[in-house]
């Protein structure tokens, strides 16, 4: 049994994913960097597309067809990735791709201890939130499952010891028994896992150390693109070490002064648009930070479907171009007006076509 700890993770499908998957190996690497002492942990990936980690320290594996399980359910594919890993190695903790370290991962791994369950965070009790599909009560019932102080998990992280590895199975069985009588349930697979831990493991959470960015995904993919269309073709170079620590958990938006103004000078527009230029201005900041500044798009997509969602219906270019015609949204944006402009049409035409 390798008793060196193993950061495991599992990336398939769309291309994003591997590229996230990229930049939280890579920060995984550049905070273990800062520290006095060679690498403590080695890392493993399952994946479809190993080109993508072919400059990286890192072992690939292909991922076994069957993990899905009878009902298909890519969530299902974690927990079997992390018990294989579990069967040869003492310790591992499976990662999310849309995550990046804060800290070394050797902080990570001493919170992965015999009798815990490592996750990425602890959530409300079961008696505490929004009512399960009546069909999985139902079977929670009958097995004797449903029980309301059951705390519920964020799987973003799952880190365990071989010894507890059973965890796993038992997690498995409850997805395969309840995924046909909750098809729709899109945390099946956390609730698994914690109805599997409960009474049996301690919950240790670790939101301290990772950033786990499964909201505003929009702004921290365009920050991750930012820096793989900079790194990809050395992603281990000193200079993309340096910006791995550059890209921050935190939203990029103007300063409170400045979003007072903007507020304030705002308010001269018509009130159906406001809101709407509002949001966009989040995106026409000169930020300081490259990787922020690289979120404009992502605020200008964000502000469009905002919008559409307020008047219950897509929004024409022509409507839009006299909206972005607004004197006063133009003094606002200022440099950043025409490339603002030039996507938002281009997008409304695009989905036109659609």
């Amino acid at each position: 049994m390798n008793a060196t700890p193993q950061l495991v993770y599992l990336a398939f499908g769309a291309d994003i994913y591997q590229r996230e998957a990229v930049f939280s190996i890579a920060s995984a690497l550049a905070h273990s960097a800062s520290c006095d002492r060679d690498r403590q942990f080695e890392i493993q990936v399952f994946t479809d597309n190993p080109e993508f980690y072919a400059r990286l320290p890192v072992t690939t594996h292909a991922i076994t067809p069957t993990w899905d399980g009878p009902h298909h359910y890519h969530f299902r594919i974690k927990h079997a990735a992390l018990l294989e890993v579990l069967s040869e190695h003492q310790k591992a903790v499976l990662i999310d791709t849309d995550t990046f370290f804060r800290t070394s991962p050797d902080s990570l791994f001493e919170r992965v201890t015999g009798g815990h369950l490592l996750c990425n965070a602890i959530g409300a009790p079961l008696g505490e939130s929004p009512s399960l599909p009546r069909q999985s009560v139902s079977y929670l019932l009958q097995a004797g499952l449903l029980q309301t102080d059951l705390r519920q998990t964020n799987s973003g992280v799952i880190g365990l010891t071989t010894a507890d590895k059973g965890i796993l199975e038992h997690s498995i069985k409850l997805m395969d028994d309840l995924r046909p009588l909750a098809p729709e349930l899109y945390t099946l697979e956390e609730l698994s896992l914690a109805l599997a831990a409960h009474g049996k493991l301690q919950l240790n959470g670790c939101t301290d150390l990772i950033h786990h960015y499964w909201s505003r995904k929009a702004q921290f993919r365009a920050k991750i693109q930012a820096w793989h269309s900079k790194h990809h073709d050395d992603p281990l170079s000193k200079t993309a070490m340096a910006d791995v620590l550059l890209v921050n958990d935190r939203l990029p938006r103007p300063p409170q002064p400045y979003r007072g103004w903007q507020k304030g000078v705002s308010a001269l527009i018509d009130k159906e648009r406001r809101q709407f230029i509002r949001e966009l201005l989040y995106g026409c900041h000169d930020y300081s930070n490259e990787f922020d500044q690289a979120c404009a798009v992502a605020w200008w997509d964000k502000a469009l479907v905002n919008l559409e969602e307020r008047q219950g219906q897509p929004l024409s270019s022509e409507h839009m171009t006299l909206w972005l015609a607004d004197p006063l949204l133009k003094l606002l944006a200022g440099s950043h007006y025409d490339t603002m402009q030039a996507h938002l049409i281009s997008r409304l035409k695009a989905k036109q076509v659609d």
